[in-house]
């Protein structure tokens, strides 16, 4: 065994400590210890797999292209979510895992030279400088090559090309180029995640239309989804970058659930306030969300991510992300940095010495300050220079002694503001350098041109002040290469405040607003006349950072997060129930010969909140509507003599009327405690005793909370009153009803035999023991006595979307279930005994024994519950009937399902109300048949 294998299974056995008989290594449990793991495997690697000496861009191309990894037989150094392999030796070796790195641009860029004839150049970025010196995995890129190639000939000899550089085109055709990138990109989501707002449509322009250039848009992503797709194996990391790609997540799940996909944003996330106006809104968080894991650079843009997906969409943001019904979709923030190893090793090259050198005499006895930008509306030029202007009008006694250089590098050269923004920014350093320059020296030195890496790091190294003052920027990596570069210098870095890399490098740097110049001018005399001993102190702050968050160290960050995210994601899947078997679900209805169909409404029989969302979130039913799709099949059901339906829901009587009126089935409202078959009145199922006290303090409450949040409403029921917050803003209702609940527990019902039941977006209190499953009973045994029931009912399907309270009727017809088992309803205070209800299993279980239920209500009479309070007015009062004395119910006969609840005390699921449709119309169609 070699020394590396040696050293690998002591350091397994230090931190994994395995069984003292067979020394297994132990799996990490939880989330924290895997990642703390994979932190100690990467130092390991790092060990043994030491970076090479890298030399100019040419050379850093080459590496990319010939390889970033050792072989199999080398390679000991384990990494996470490796491949583990066994060698000839004995010794387990890691195969680096497959990145697929996916983004708008390949990191090279493609000119034709011939028919047949590439030549490659590597381009320049913050992401190509970052994953350039992963070496952790085995990487591939996959992205727009920048260059038409509409000829199958060029396409072939490119890909060839680029495939020794570990790239993988996408081949867009001009039009497509035009209108998703030029288009949709820029014109649309640049501005707007920048806050810049969004363009005014021409309609007269067509080409400028939001819609098509979102079409194309929504097209450019499933091209570079294809292209994914052809070349992924099992066990690849996909990730997705930036905000030209926003759809992919959402193609590349429907192409393979189990793919593990990351999408990570490198601009600004706006405010929800600013996402919200564009057209595309939630379709754009819903894709993003398809990933398992979303990366950001900084706390705010996360949080800004989370809290459009609640305003918007209106899901549930967690400490972990963003759920919705039972998946989670983790949201975090990984602040990119540099290869800072490149620009420190730079710095002892002969040609960087030489520009260094050059620079020195050049700026003799003035302190040199920098600005390193592209010309670009958010990057604060102007603002630098005007707050330059201001610093040597306050201060002439600097005039002679600094000196500013702005690198500014052309972008979008064709687009008109970006032409205007030229003009100005030239007119601002000609009038400069025309008031304080003289015949041997100018303040300004401005260059509308890129730098060479080297000329760039010598530049950095001599620098006395860097200002970076950005008016939104992702991150802005300059600050990075800045702080890399001064070892000796120790420069002040100036920057703003709205630049990702002030949450950072805050604590080092002199923080500023841009847009307030006098801040700036006065900072940057600060920075001149700050002292060595505190340029140093904030200068080894800033380059411990960079020197230690390293490009390198994001990327392998970012990809264990995502593993360990994918098993989070399985430990919770092991959670969720499994599909509704429709096709035995229907066999098994169409053999039996009495069968009951306890059906929910609210997100069960009505249409899905998504469709009647599709115009943008506010065309929605002030009240549910059945699905217009289901009308027929329940006709069809009703005339089945074999079959009995029961619409148990929390609404009003008024509702149900208005929904099933024509329908010959049984209505079950304010979770059943109102019973009626449509062709009768309704009764109530109440027990006589039932105290109704709390009723007046519990309504001033809901009363004072539906004044404090608009677009709120409550109702007063028999039996329960409910706060609905449904059209109200999602963050402010939220936080209303959790004001309401703290004061509803230590107030009006401190002592009252009540149930506090939350919903989604509603907070209801009932009485103690007001649940479906303890209603049923007493249902059920009325409808047996109505309808003369004779034969046992030996078929049951239970589908609602139904709140945890009331999951109580799923364990109800649970054939497993002892017939003597009750349980007592806890109250929060000791007082009045609960109703009992049936006690809650797992329900998971499908003997094929049965037990005969015996268990009937008629007993609850007598529990006491208090002085005789306030009671409803209702036209009759059922007698008590033992229902469930009919039941002739055997495990394989029984279906509960819960729709759009991943988890639930249902044994199955149904996704949405559009597989409710499916499922009744299947069984009407067995009816018809039968």
């Amino acid at each position: 065994m070699t020394t590396i294998c040696k050293l690998q299974a002591l350091l397994q056995n230090k931190h994994m400590p395995g069984n003292k008989y067979n020394r297994t290594p132990v799996s990490p449990k939880t989330r924290l210890e895997r990642i703390l793991q994979y932190r100690e495997l990467r130092k390991f690697n790092k060990i043994f797999n030491s970076s090479e000496e890298l030399g100019d861009g040419l050379k850093e191309a080459e590496l990319f292209a010939n390889d970033s990894v050792l072989n199999e037989d080398e390679s000991c150094g384990p990494l996470n979510g490796d491949i583990l392999l066994k060698g000839t030796d004995g010794c387990e070796r890691l195969r680096k895992q497959r990145l697929l790195v996916v983004a708008n641009r390949l990191p090279v860029s493609a000119v034709r030279k011939g028919e047949d004839s590439w030549q490659l150049e590597i381009s320049v970025g913050g992401l190509v400088s970052a994953l350039l010196g992963v070496k952790e995995f085995d990487a591939r890129w996959i992205g727009w090559a920048g260059v038409n190639v509409p000829d199958e000939t060029g396409q072939k000899t490119l890909t060839i090309a680029l495939a020794e550089k570990r790239c993988i085109p996408v081949f867009l055709d001009e039009d497509t180029v035009h209108q998703y990138y030029n288009g949709y990109c820029n014109n649309m989501l640049w501005p707007a995640f920048h806050y810049l707002g969004l363009p005014q449509e021409d309609r007269l322009a067509t080409t400028r239309g939001f819609q098509s250039q979102f079409d194309a848009y929504k097209k450019a992503n499933q091209m570079f989804a294809n292209v994914v797709s052809k070349h992924y194996e099992e066990g690849d990391v996909v990730w997705c970058h930036d905000y030209h790609l926003m759809f992919l997540p959402k193609f590349l799940k429907e192409y393979n659930s189990n793919m593990k996909v990351g999408w990570f944003l490198h601009t600004p996330f706006p405010s929800s306030e600013i996402h919200r106006m564009l057209p595309s809104r939630s379709e754009l968080l819903r894709s993003v969300l398809a990933a398992d894991l979303v990366g950001f650079h900084t706390y705010d843009y996360a949080r800004h991510f989370v809290s459009a997906c609640r305003r918007i969409l209106g899901l549930e943001g967690t400490p972990e992300g963003v759920e919705d019904q039972g998946k989670l979709t983790r949201v975090a923030a990984f602040p990119i940095g540099i290869d800072s190893d490149r620009f420190i090793r730079a710095l002892e090259l002969p040609q960087v010495q030489d520009h260094m050198k050059e620079l020195k005499e050049r700026f003799a006895g003035r302190k040199v300050m920098l600005g390193v930008d592209r010309l670009d509306m958010i990057k604060g030029i102007p603002q630098k220079i005007l707050a330059f202007e201001e610093f040597l009008e306050e201060n002439p006694e600097w005039r002679d002694k600094v000196v500013l250089l702005q690198i500014a590098v052309p972008t979008r050269t064709d687009v008109p503001e970006y032409q205007k923004l030229t003009s100005q920014v030239h007119e601002i350093v000609g009038r400069i350098n025309g008031r304080f320059g003289t015949l041997t020296a100018v303040p300004i030195h401005h260059l509308d041109r890129s730098l060479d890496f080297h000329a760039l790091c010598a530049l950095y190294a001599v620098t006395d002040v860097a200002l970076v003052t950005s008016l939104r920027d992702g991150m802005n990596l300059v600050s990075y290469e800045f702080v890399a570069c001064q070892a000796s210098k120790k420069g002040v870095l100036i920057l703003s405040e709205f630049a990702g890399a002030a949450q950072s490098l805050g604590a080092g740097a002199i923080l500023v607003n841009p847009w307030n110049i006098t801040e700036v001018a006065y900072s940057i005399g600060y920075a001149l006349n700050m002292s060595a001993d505190e340029r140093e102190k904030r200068h080894n702050h800033n380059f411990r950072h960079v020197t230690t968050h390293t490009s390198q160290e994001w990327a392998a960050t970012f990809v264990s997060e995502l593993n360990d995210t994918i098993v989070q994601a399985q430990l919770r899947t092991r959670q969720v129930l499994p599909l509704l078997p429709i096709k035995d679900a229907v066999e098994r209805y169409s053999q039996a010969n009495n069968r009951l169909l306890i059906l929910g409404f609210n997100a069960t029989l009505t249409e899905q909140l998504d469709t009647l969302d599709r115009r943008g979130g506010q065309i929605r039913e002030m009240e549910p509507r059945l699905h217009p799709e289901l009308k027929e099949p329940l006709k069809k059901l009703c005339g089945d003599q074999k079959t009995t339906i029961v619409v148990l829901s929390g609404s009003d009587r008024t509702i149900l009327d208005e929904n099933f009126g024509e329908y010959n089935i049984w209505l079950a409202a304010e979770n059943g405690m109102f019973l009626r078959r449509t062709t009768g009145k309704w009764m109530t199922t109440m027990p006589e005793n039932l105290n109704m006290d709390w009723v007046d303090s519990v309504k001033h409450v809901f009363e004072y909370f539906t004044e404090r949040t608009p677009r709120s409403h409550f109702e007063l029921r028999e039996t329960s009153l409910l706060w609905n917050y449904k059209y109200a803003d999602v963050e402010f209702g939220r936080l209303q009803a959790r004001d309401m609940l703290q004061h509803l527990w230590t107030g009006p019902i401190s002592n009252a035999a009540v149930d506090v039941v939350q919903g989604g977006r509603s907070v209801e209190v009932r009485a103690v023991g007001v649940t479906k499953g303890a209603a049923i009973d007493r249902i059920l045994g009325e409808i047996v006595h109505n309808q003369g029931m004779k034969a046992p009912i030996d078929y049951v399907l239970c589908v609602g979307h139904f709140l945890a309270k009331d999951e109580d009727i799923y364990t109800f017809f649970e054939p497993e279930l002892p017939s003597e088992t009750l349980a007592t309803v806890r109250c929060r205070s000791p007082g009045p005994v609960g109703l009992p209800v049936p006690k809650i299993p797992s329900g998971r279980s499908r003997s094929k024994s049965h037990h005969k239920k015996q268990r009937s209500l008629s007993t609850l009479e007598g529990n006491g519950l208090g002085s005789a309070g306030w009671r409803p007015i209702v036209p009759d009062r059922i007698s008590v009937h033992e229902g469930s004395s009919v039941l002739d119910l055997k495990g394989e006969n029984y279906f509960s399902c819960a729709v759009s609840r991943k988890q639930s005390n249902a044994r199955y699921l149904l996704g949405t109300s559009d597989d409710v449709v499916a499922l009744l119309t299947q069984l009407a169609d067995s009816s018809s048949l039968s």
